[in-house]
C-alpha cells in the first residue's frame, strides 16, 4: 500500500482574489481537472488530490508532457527518487516531486513494486 504524503487540507475560508498567471505545464502540479491538494489556496481546480507517495523503479523514469509515447520529456527521474502520485489512468500516473514541481506523466510500470 502507499503512503499517502503529509499535506495539510485548508481549512477556514478559501477565496481567490483575481487572476493569476497560469504555470507552465510540467512546473506545479495542476491541470484542469484537478491539483495538488497543497495548491488549494492558491489555484482553481475542479478537484484537488492528497498525494500517494512512490519510489520511482531501478530505471528511473522520464517524466512527459502528456500521455504519449513521442510527447516531449519535461525531465528524468533517477531511479529511488520518492514521487508523489496524484493521478494513475491505465498505464500512465501523473505526478511530482511536491507542490512546486516538476509534474509530468510517466508510465505506470516505472514505479518500484511496493514493500507488502
Amino acid at each position: 500500500m502507499s503512503k499517502a504524503a503529509k499535506y495539510e487540507v485548508p481549512s477556514g475560508g478559501l477565496g481567490l482574489s483575481g487572476p493569476i498567471t497560469r504555470p507552465q505545464p510540467g512546473t506545479v502540479p495542476l491541470r484542469g481537472d484537478l491539483a495538488h491538494i497543497a495548491l488549494a489556496g492558491t489555484h482553481l481546480a475542479a478537484h484537488y488530490v492528497i498525494p500517494h507517495e512512490r519510489v520511482i523503479g531501478p530505471n528511473g523514469a522520464d517524466v512527459m508532457e502528456n500521455t504519449r509515447d513521442d510527447s516531449p520529456v519535461i525531465t528524468h527521474f533517477d531511479a529511488g527518487t520518492v514521487i508523489e502520485v496524484l493521478d494513475v489512468a491505465g498505464e500512465w500516473i501523473w505526478g511530482c516531486l511536491g507542490p512546486e514541481g516538476p509534474s509530468g506523466y510517466m508510465k505506470a510500470d516505472c514505479l518500484a513494486p511496493e514493500a507488502s
